[in-house]
């Protein structure tokens, strides 16, 4: 019988790679919270060497950090893209700075690998997270119910730091975040009750 671990029990890994120590700290902090194994290397060599030697579900790059003809964009363009039926196992994700936004974008969409320009707003950077994450099959389902909008919790709070929009940000606390979720939780419960006492066979 084959006891190698099925793709869906893999743990999360995330490679960062970034030279910017400011917004590498701030991917770290909000994918160290999910209790994922985060790692970050400030330059293109360490990259390969890490992807070379350990498991790893999901890169975040920043593009300012790499050389878009150089032997490790294409390294990981290459792994990125293979499809997850075919045995990928890893994806990709790329930050744009705003001001090399026309430097790199066209590159990157013609590699057809996602990308989100920084400052950009913690929720599209979840999502994006998510559903990478999500297509390899190491998690079943989003992360925090990012695809929802947080009504509950639209608070305007100072960003996180620099690398998320200021315009129209909002950030949350852990315990913001759990109260959401109880919110939502005792909404459906709430909803089911009232569904059962109107006699709805579906309840």
């Amino acid at each position: 019988m084959d006891s190698s671990p099925t793709v869906a029990s893999r743990q999360v890994g995330v490679l960062v790679l970034d030279n910017d120590p400011h917004g590498a700290s701030a991917v770290k902090q909000v994918l160290d919270s999910e209790g994922w194994r985060v790692r970050v290397v400030p330059d293109a060599k360490m990259l390969l060497s890490e992807l070379n030697s350990a498991d790893w579900s999901l890169v975040v790059a920043n593009a300012a950090a790499m050389d878009l003809e150089s032997p490790a964009f294409f390294t990981l363009r290459e792994i990125a893209t293979v499809p997850q039926e075919a045995g990928g196992r890893i994806r990709a994700l790329f930050v744009i700075p705003e001001t090399g936004e026309r430097q790199f974008t066209p590159q990157i969409e013609a590699a057809r690998l996602p990308y989100v320009v920084r400052p950009y707003h913690l929720h599209d950077f979840l999502e994006k997270v998510s559903d990478l994450l999500v297509e390899i099959k190491v998690i079943e389902a989003p992360i925090r119910l990012v695809r929802r909008e947080f009504g509950a919790l639209r608070k305007k709070k100072q960003a996180l730091n620099s690398m998320f929009a200021a315009r129209d940000a909002f950030s949350y606390t852990e315990e913001e975040i759990a109260e959401y979720e109880r919110e939502e939780a005792q909404a459906l419960k709430n909803k089911r009750k009232t569904r059962s006492n109107l006699g709805d066979p579906y309840s």
